[in-house]
């Protein structure tokens, strides 16, 4: 059975409050430990909650924790940012991927709207005249293209039937 979706909105009714942090902390826990196993990797969890008593939540122990912790701040700190983000290079490295996606996409449509053109100028509409100088050589390279590929298809079909 799928689960609705919850609004992340902060809870005011106190028992509510924290019964959702004790299950939510359980399942981040568990989430850690099932992480460590599966990939063979150390990790640890630490949760301080101010409103649900002043006892801090240390997973595995306090011990693994600050040994690893420890661990971490001995490598140098090439290292230790490598793969490290925070919200700002999030955002641009989102954006940038956007932006690259939103670019490849413009670049199939305008294709598409070249490629629509060849085609109704081949129906015989005489739309190639309106076209602007820019556009005419953009069709020119599609035509080219296209061409260049029909040759290589052919090259590979002779090939093939010949042996």
């Amino acid at each position: 059975m799928s689960r609705k979706k919850i609004k992340l909105a902060y809870i005011t009714n106190d028992s509510a409050r924290k019964t959702t942090y004790k299950k939510r902390s359980k399942g981040l826990v568990k989430k850690v430990r099932e992480l460590t196993t599966l990939c063979g990797i150390e990790g640890f969890t630490v949760m301080n909650s101010p409103d649900f008593g002043s006892q801090v939540e240390v997973w595995p122990s306090l011990k693994d924790a600050r040994r690893l912790l420890s661990e971490f701040k001995k490598l140098p700190l090439s290292k230790q940012n490598k793969k490290m983000v925070n919200q700002e290079s999030f955002l641009e490295q989102s954006l940038a991927k956007a932006t690259e996606q939103l670019r490849k996409l413009r670049k199939e449509n305008r294709q598409k709207e070249l490629k629509e053109v060849i085609f109704e100028s081949l129906s015989g509409k005489g739309i190639l005249q309106s076209l602007n100088a820019m556009d005419l050589d953009e069709v020119d390279l599609l035509v080219k293209q296209n061409l260049t590929d029909i040759d290589n298809r052919v090259r590979v079909l002779t090939k093939a039937s010949r042996s």
